[in-house]
């Protein structure tokens, strides 16, 4: 229904951005909200998606058209929904991926929440040969705010994407042995770090 929302950024929370367009505050779900950080209360341009559910109308949201698209191949796949596909498009390393699914790399697939092993066969089964090239991925720093509210945010969006309590855990103590990051630079960190468990 829609294709983008063009609005200020006037919130970021652990799942999620708030974009204001007309008066209207949309709530859309974004794999890393941190990434938007130095564009708060600025005018954004988020190519969107929306989910319609009995309990809820959801939109979940992508920087570039390339980025939505492969979303939409993603969840076309039995076994994986917009919050499986939103968890698989945060770690940002879409060529890798994309890759995985090529060389039907299963043990690379399942280390994203929520796709177990049969779910990883049916995304190669289903896509392989089918994904054109990985679309770049955002780049945006801030300054560093406290590091610890940081991490804190950081880990509160892995659990948000599906990932559990022990396993953010294991992702704080890593972290937390890092030099101060901003909270996109954490969950980034902290995204890499699931993927090589």
């Amino acid at each position: 229904m829609y294709e983008y929302i063009i609005g200020y950024l006037t919130e970021i929370h652990p799942a999620y951005i708030v974009v204001e367009t007309n008066g209207i505050g949309f709530q859309i779900a974004v794999g890393n909200p941190y990434q938007y950080s130095s564009q708060m209360n600025q005018q954004i341009k988020i190519f969107v998606h929306q989910v319609v559910r009995e309990d809820a109308h959801t939109l979940y949201g992508f920087n570039t058209l390339e980025e939505k698209n492969l979303f939409l191949r993603l969840i076309s796949v039995s076994g994986i929904g917009p919050k499986s596909g939103l968890a698989i498009m945060a770690n940002e390393d879409h060529e890798g991926l994309i890759t995985a699914i090529e060389s039907s790399n299963i043990t690379f697939l399942t280390k994203f929440p929520g796709v177990g092993k049969k779910t990883a066969q049916q995304l190669v089964l289903d896509l392989q040969g089918k994904l054109g090239e990985a679309p770049a991925a955002n780049q945006d720093t801030v300054s560093a705010p406290d590091e610890n509210l940081a991490l804190d945010e950081a880990i509160q969006a892995l659990q948000a994407l599906g990932y559990t309590s022990k396993e953010t855990k294991k992702v704080y103590k890593t972290l937390e042995k890092e030099a101060p990051m901003t909270t996109d630079q954490y969950l980034r960190a902290g995204l890499k770090v699931m993927m090589k468990k």
